[in-house]
């Protein structure tokens, strides 16, 4: 595996202060590329207040939209109209207001599996790439957001299963979740998450503490194997920061 960069902790206030930090950061590497940018969304409810930001007049008007491309870490194999489903939130919250339909790149789940649903995200993505191999001076992301699960998951990274250590599959099915919904899932392997210029995790609230204590003492679960070749930042609220960051 390509060896990872820099890896900081950055905490502010409360949630607010999280999103508009998240905000800032997204638009900050959105403008630094001249050129065609993509953008790798995490799924579940914690980055909805950063993605309702993007659409305020204040986000709306500094990003180029024309050339922004967005992508998600992973999906629930749910229909795109169901409300588990992590797409149908960003549309909802900021996408179908702002991107041109042709630059959002959902994992599509009308396939008869996720198994079939994941081959086709990989080709899309390997398509978008230009190229079947992943390339350390040339990475495929200029943001990848991600979260972190109770039990130290990522994307849909659960600890001990097989996806986690797959390192030639761009994209992989998972037959079932290891917390709920337990639906199968499509996700992006470490290998490709990687694959960024930064890794932006977002946290907030006490219930997050306990995991993130766990995770930033280098615990090995894959929220912690989850790094990026370029910067890779642990952006907390103060209630979720652990004890030994507080000093």
């Amino acid at each position: 595996m390509a060896k990872t960069g820099q890896t900081s902790v950055i905490a502010v206030s409360d949630p607010a202060a999280l999103a508009k930090a998240a905000a800032d950061r997204i638009t900050a590497r959105i403008v630094a590329n001249g050129g065609r940018v993509a953008i790798c969304m995490s799924g579940g409810s914690s980055p909805k207040q950063l993605f309702e930001l993007l659409a305020t007049d204040t986000y709306r008007s500094r990003i180029p939209w024309d050339r922004v491309h967005w992508f998600i870490g992973d999906e629930r194999f749910v229909p795109a109209d169901n409300p588990l489903n992590n797409m149908r939130m960003a549309r909802q919250a900021f996408l179908d207001k702002c991107a041109p339909p042709a630059n959002v790149h959902p994992i599509l789940t009308d396939t008869a599996d996720a198994e079939e649903a994941a081959r086709r995200y990989e080709s899309e993505l390997k398509s978008f790439y230009g190229a079947d191999r992943l390339d350390s001076t040339r990475p495929l992301f200029d943001v990848v957001l991600l979260g972190v699960g109770p039990d130290g998951h990522t994307a849909s990274l659960f600890p001990e299963y097989p996806a986690v250590e797959e390192t030639q599959r761009w994209v992989i099915e998972v037959p079932k979740a290891h917390v709920e919904p337990f639906v199968p899932r499509v996700t992006l392997t470490l290998p490709t998450l990687a694959s960024c210029r930064e890794m932006m995790f977002e946290a907030s609230g006490a219930g997050k503490r306990a995991i993130l204590t766990r995770v930033l003492d280098g615990e090995d679960m894959p929220a912690t194997r989850a790094r990026s070749q370029g910067e890779t930042v642990w952006l907390l609220d103060k209630a979720a920061l652990p004890e030994n960051f507080r000093a």
